[in-house]
């Protein structure tokens, strides 16, 4: 690897167990987004999400697309033999920076270095955060935190990469060395919640801001189910599906597949797409709306295109769409990356998206667009303009637009002359008249890939 990779803790607000589960950490330039928070106390419908959650993420897991694991209890380290194993590897790594070696798996190289990183910043915490740290408390620590390492590295760490997701909740958890490993697996790229449903931990103030925290009920005595793996169900291959009958479709040439992609549309039907634009309403935990933006109908199957910045924040969503009178609400963010300002959310709803430009022709300067947004709550906003240049905004290629938006139509659409996505409105400047942003179609592409 030969990179240390930074870590940026709690990006976005977290409020539910659902929205932990929803947002997946972003990873660009070695810098790793992770999640670090307690929940305090419990409610009755905690055993209700408790059993969603292993579900759904279980299934997840079992079909590769993230790690998951429920902890009800670390091990004792008590057995001589691996006192003596785990001490020893942290004296090697300690005196001699030789790789930490564990009984269950092979590290590796790149994860080596990773776990070695996470060793010597949880020494230099655990320093700041208390006072009368010694030598010895750090050994036994650390000796500790690399005998849990090893009883969960099968579960977890096999398929181990700096961008995968792995999500882990953690019940009941109240004493400083197991809070402190837990710290320790967010310095090797896990989300991890702490579900503390019968007290919080026992350390110290500073210790404890390491973590963010959100309520959800009273302190109490609250049971769970216990966590089974997702085993799924066999499928019966003597089941006879019924035969659907082909209807064979009229062949398209190439040549009329280019002219139908080319072939421009008036600004009267590119309006009429505003059905593929919803607005979004933002609210806190007392159901309140704390702000409203845009976004875009990306895959049939509810998946909202929008900025980042827009859900950051938000306890849960209420979705809008043209000539729907239903309010669709959701706390599901699905993925975000808050460098390239996106996210997506989903709602139970069947979409009509809109196609993603694929680069058949490079953008220009001067190019027609039309912006299709919800600026200060006006609902699908449809205006026109060019495209008058293009800007690197940090390390971000980005559009400049002249189409007018306004606050609210972050998340928006800006779609060429054939009605496709070339971008999502990201932000203006209200100093300067008609200076528009827009993250363009190959970072849509890119971060939506799987999704549209």
């Amino acid at each position: 690897m030969g990179n240390y990779i930074n870590y940026r803790y709690n990006v976005m607000g977290i409020n539910s167990l659902e929205a932990f589960m929803g947002v997946r950490g972003g990873c660009n330039h070695s810098l790793r987004d992770v999640y670090f928070v307690r929940a305090l106390g419990a409610d009755t419908s905690i055993p209700g999400i408790i059993s969603r959650v292993d579900e759904k993420a279980g299934k997840d897991s079992y079909d590769g697309k993230m790690e998951y694991l429920r902890v009800s209890k670390l091990p004792r380290l008590v057995l001589e033999d691996d006192i003596k194993y785990y001490s020893g590897e942290y004296d090697r790594w300690k005196n001699h920076s030789q790789v930490i070696s564990l009984k269950s798996m092979d590290v590796g190289e790149e994860l080596g270095e990773v776990v070695s990183c996470a060793l010597k910043e949880l020494e230099k915490v655990f320093r700041d955060g208390k006072a009368g740290i010694s030598d010895s408390m750090i050994r036994n620590l650390s000796t500790k935190v690399l005998f849990w390492l090893d009883g969960i590295s099968k579960d977890i760490l096999c398929n181990w990469d700096v961008r995968r997701s792995i999500k882990i909740i953690a019940e009941n958890i109240v004493k400083e060395q197991e809070y402190l490993f837990f710290y320790f697996l967010t310095q090797i790229g896990c989300d991890v919640v702490l579900l503390e449903m019968s007290g919080d931990v026992n350390t110290t103030d500073e210790l404890k801001k390491l973590s963010q925290t959100f309520e959800i009920g009273v302190f109490g005595q609250t049971q769970i189910p216990e966590y089974k793996r997702y085993i799924p169900q066999k499928k019966d291959n003597n089941a006879k599906m019924p035969k659907k009958r082909e209807i064979p479709e009229k062949p398209i040439n190439a040549t009329q597949k280019n002219e139908a992609a080319n072939k421009e549309k008036s600004f009267e039907e590119l309006a009429q797409l505003a059905s593929s634009i919803v607005m979004i309403a933002v609210h806190d935990r007392n159901s309140e709306i704390m702000g409203t933006g845009s976004g875009i109908m990306i895959g049939r199957d509810g998946y909202i295109l929008t900025n980042c910045h827009v859900v950051n924040g938000g306890r849960f969503f209420s979705v809008r769409i043209e000539d729907d009178d239903e309010v669709y609400a959701t706390d599901e963010i699905i993925k975000y990356n808050s460098n390239l300002d996106m996210a997506i959310i989903r709602i139970q709803k069947k979409l009509r998206p809109l196609p993603i430009y694929r680069g058949r022709q490079k953008l220009v300067r001067g190019q027609k667009v039309v912006a299709i947004g919800s600026p200060l709550g006006l609902f699908n906003s449809v205006s026109d303009g060019i495209i008058s240049g293009f800007r690197t905004i940090g390390n971000e290629d980005m559009i400049q637009f002249t189409a007018p938006i306004s606050h609210g139509s972050s998340g928006g659409a800006v779609l060429n002359m054939q009605g496709e996505i070339i971008g999502i409105s990201t932000a203006g400047f209200d100093n300067g008249q008609n200076i528009n942003l827009a993250m363009g179609y190959e970072n849509i592409l890119m971060f939506a890939k799987g999704f549209y």
